[in-house]
């Protein structure tokens, strides 16, 4: 049986780093992408190699469009040259960043920022890359628990997170013809540096969100890694088009 591959975006750091370190442990072969920290990305590949898997780590802007083509011809060549193959078989639409700021504070910039990553970039990206993507593939697009509830500061980001699991259950109806699953995971607050790591830091906001959770911890990268693995997994075969959040049962 080939080798399963994933191709995570946003991957050098974060949740896309421990996913990408999860798929490697399980046996699946990486191809992560890094914005511009080639360092870390380098650490990534070397930790994924010491597992003893294949891991190859392509620069690019998710939110910048006008790369996407040029980078599915280096995602080509990068699986010719290490695998011998011409497709992969997971897509991770992972990158993003976040912005925290009142709707009423917004700006069309943020916005626009916003908007070009977590929605028109994962719709073209994904968009590029699916003659890569061997039939009876998967893809999981990354959300956040804040479409379900509403926390201050987050309207903007929620809203297109909200968009992505629309455009989800879209392209699960629309590539089911070729068995490709399409889903959702949608993380609730974890301990990372994302949002200037505040979620880890801030000890008083740390402990509000524990105690709005029904476990009494706020969720850690491995919770998240985990379950995109699971959900990867064979036996996960007949979950498609589904938003399932990973929260610890934050807000319940």
């Amino acid at each position: 049986m080939n080798t399963k591959i994933a191709l995570i975006t946003g991957a050098s750091r974060g949740l896309g780093k421990n996913t990408a370190l999860q798929l490697a442990a399980s046996g699946v072969d990486i191809i992560l992408t890094y914005h511009s920290r080639t360092d870390e990305a380098a650490t990534v590949v070397a930790q994924i190699e010491a597992l003893g898997r294949k891991a190859v780590a392509l620069q690019l802007d998710a939110g910048q469009c006008a790369q996407f083509s040029d980078f599915a011809s280096r995602v080509e060549a990068a699986l010719e040259q290490h695998w011998q193959r011409s497709q992969f078989n997971f897509l991770i639409n992972n990158a993003g960043i976040g912005i925290h700021t009142g709707f009423i504070k917004t700006t069309e910039a943020q916005f626009d920022q916003l908007m070009n990553l977590h929605v028109k970039g994962v719709f073209f990206l994904t968009q590029q890359l699916l003659p890569l993507l061997a039939d009876q593939g998967r893809i999981i697009n990354v959300s956040t628990g804040l479409t379900r509830f509403a926390l201050p500061g987050f309207a903007a980001y929620a809203t297109m997170k909200g968009a992505v699991e629309v455009l989800s259950r879209y392209l699960a109806k629309e590539l089911g013809e070729r068995g490709i699953r399409v889903n959702v995971i949608a993380p609730g607050a974890i301990e990372t540096d994302f949002g200037g790591g505040a979620v880890r830091d801030n000890e008083q906001l740390n402990q509000f969100i524990a105690n709005q959770t029904a476990l009494g911890r706020v969720g850690l990268p491995d919770d998240i890694g985990g379950a995109i693995t699971a959900l990867l997994h064979d036996q996960s075969g007949w979950i498609n088009a589904q938003r399932i959040e990973v929260s610890g049962g934050m807000f319940v």
